[in-house]
């Protein structure tokens, strides 16, 4: 390097570090502070010039050694705040820990599951994928929320997941290890836990800037990790905004016993999430043996589906009785990726548990905060202790059909508290169409489908004519009617063999292949089960072929307003061709119309039912 070149670089970086103190320095005379208007708080323009932030970052020391090296685990933390908390002003962090900040693995096909078994059978062994790099430009872990949060008077925290970027420990999925990481920034961020400027050094870092009072956020595994690490009851973490949360990895890879995989991951199971995120090379090889190649290889169980301890320990909904956090959930009705039984089963709890909560639910897919102001009033209140009045608030926000998203309808609750169970029948119709009614007459007899995974269920549905599927549909409705709530169905059925899937659709008719068909337009919601887990989730029951059993089971939650004009239809089919295993064609179930109810929740009940005459 020549001596002139050396004499830029030098005026470079001195001309960068006035700069960049300056900007603090003119910041910090500001005396700012937060600022907060009919209950929000508000964008403070001090604290929204970027170049005055202070970004840093650390690892907080865990109290667990999941990678085997016998130390503690260490998670690596990185903080975005104002320029005035240098100067004595303590402010709440918004926070959101994830195991995506660092890189993530190839999504190419060949790397999933082969969905073409045969049922209750061994599969083909999967090939993982080249692991991720990792990718990350410290000290900056995530700018994920620094523009939204910062400006308003709050600190933002970012860390990553354990065995992802410079993260120690390994991905567990599912597991107490995934509460208690973030659950240790939250004890740091209080004066709990140790934090340090190095991955193995002794220097401390001390969170001096902070009230202690945390909020989380996060959408799918970001926001499974803020309810995880809330269930932990952790002193300090006030509030939580979940969006589509993963609340349970078996049923988000299992369904009532059944083998399925999320919408639009056809073939993906939890080992393969494990690959996607393992992104730290430190300790790769230690927790693929430990974790993917030993624990999620000898238990996940793609041969019977069956519930056991392997997935008991990833159930967070049923692990929530030390939440204390107020919860503001989102969550999307057509959502077939992490579906909207996750959320439900959640708030269901917490009222139960009188935690404070609030539900925003929309018709959309995968994905989708609240409103702005619905966030930012919920920090407000539970971070900065400002008595806006949000408990008083709606507990339910459901967007209706046609409605913009930042415009949701309030609801005394979810399900609407003026719904009531309304039982439908069935009446022959098969290979074409048969009826759906709110009379039971008996002496209906018997239909059979045979199974074809070649068909998808929108193909199905849109049949005039099949032996694929059996279909039965209400009248044309003469109002409106909304439905909200959790359906459910019990099938009287019987195989030609031992093991079937079971898939059941409802949809509105006539289908709409429109451009402009609104998500909501067709698929009202959806369930599956394996008959042979009738009994319990547990345990597998191999099927006398030829002998009627009964299956029930939920479909997915929903709330949604069905057009006058349109008809109600339960679609029973075999295999989901985008969602269960694909099993050759050919097996053939017959059901008992006599012994099949559906159950729909409807907005004043049967007296709200109504069909145009013929």
């Amino acid at each position: 390097m020549n001596n002139s070149f050396k004499l830029l670089l030098i005026i470079a970086t001195t001309f960068f570090v006035w700069t960049h103190y300056t900007h603090i320095a003119e910041a910090v005379e500001q005396d700012a502070r937060p600022e907060i208007v009919d209950g929000l708080a508000q964008k403070v323009e001090a604290f929204s010039d970027e170049d005055s932030w202070i970004r840093h970052d650390l690892w907080v020391e865990t109290g667990f050694d999941i990678d085997g090296d016998g130390n503690p685990d260490r998670i690596h933390v990185s903080v975005t705040r104002p320029p005035q908390t240098e100067e004595g002003l303590k402010l709440p962090v918004v926070f959101q820990s994830s195991p995506y900040y660092a890189g993530r693995s190839s999504i190419e096909r060949r790397y999933f599951w082969n969905v073409r078994q045969e049922l209750y059978t061994e599969p083909e062994p999967r090939e993982s994928p080249p692991p991720p790099g990792r990718d990350v430009e410290r000290p900056v872990i995530s700018n994920a929320m620094v523009d939204f949060w910062v400006p308003r008077g709050f600190i933002a925290v970012h860390s990553s997941a354990p065995g992802t970027g410079y993260s120690q420990g390994c991905p567990t999925l599912g597991t107490d290890i995934e509460a208690l990481a973030p659950k240790a920034v939250v004890d740091w961020l209080n004066g709990r836990a140790k934090g340090y400027t190095t991955p193995f050094g002794d220097e401390q870092v001390e969170a001096y800037w902070t009230t202690g009072k945390v909020g989380m956020i996060g959408t799918s595994y970001n926001g499974t990790l803020a309810l995880a690490a809330a269930s932990t009851g952790v002193e300090g973490l006030e509030a939580i905004i979940p969006v589509a949360p993963n609340t349970s990895y078996y049923h988000y890879y299992r369904s009532n016993g059944l083998i399925v995989h999320p919408g639009g991951w056809l073939g993906e199971d939890i080992d393969f999430l494990y690959d996607f995120v393992q992104s730290n090379p430190d300790v790769r090889e230690y927790c693929n043996l430990k974790v993917r190649d030993t624990e999620m290889a000898e238990n996940m169980d793609r041969v019977t589906g069956n519930y056991n301890d392997f997935w008991a320990k990833r159930d967070l909904a049923a692990n929530l009785e030390d939440l204390r956090a107020a919860v503001l959930m989102s969550h999307a009705f057509n959502d077939w990726n992490v579906m909207p039984g996750h959320s439900y089963r959640v708030i269901e709890t917490m009222k139960e548990m009188g935690v404070p909560h609030q539900i925003y639910y929309h018709q959309g897919g995968h994905g989708g905060n609240p409103p702005e102001d619905m966030m930012v009033k919920w920090f407000t209140r539970y971070l900065f202790g400002v008595e806006n009045g949000v408990e008083d608030d709606p507990v339910a926000w459901i967007v209706r059909e046609d409605d913009d998203r930042h415009e949701p309808t309030p609801y005394e609750d979810y399900p609407h508290p003026d719904a009531s169970v309304v039982d439908f029948f069935l009446k022959p119709g098969a290979p074409q169409k048969g009826s759906l009614v709110t009379e039971k007459v008996g002496g209906q007899g018997t239909e059979t489908l045979t199974d074809n995974f070649s068909f998808d269920g929108s193909a199905l549905a849109q049949a005039e004519w099949t032996d694929h599927r059996l279909l039965y549909l209400t009248d044309e409705l003469k109002e409106e009617l909304h439905i909200s709530g959790v359906s459910s169905v019990t099938i009287r059925l019987a195989l030609d063999r031992p093991a079937a899937n079971l898939s059941v659709w409802l949809v509105s008719l006539p289908w709409s292949t429109s451009g402009n068909a609104r998500i909501t337009d067709n698929i009202i919601t959806r369930g599956w089960a394996d008959p042979q887990n009738r009994n319990s989730i547990i345990e597998s029951e191999p099927l006398e072929p030829g002998k009627f059993y009964d299956v029930s089971f939920d479909l997915e939650p929903n709330d949604q307003i069905i057009r006058p004009g349109q008809q109600i239809g339960l679609m029973i089919f075999s295999s989901d061709k985008d969602f269960t295993l694909w099993p050759d064609p050919g097996t053939q179930i017959t059901v008992d119309l006599d012994g099949t109810t559906l159950r729909l929740p409807v907005v004043g009940g049967k007296e709200a039912v109504s069909f145009e005459e013929k």
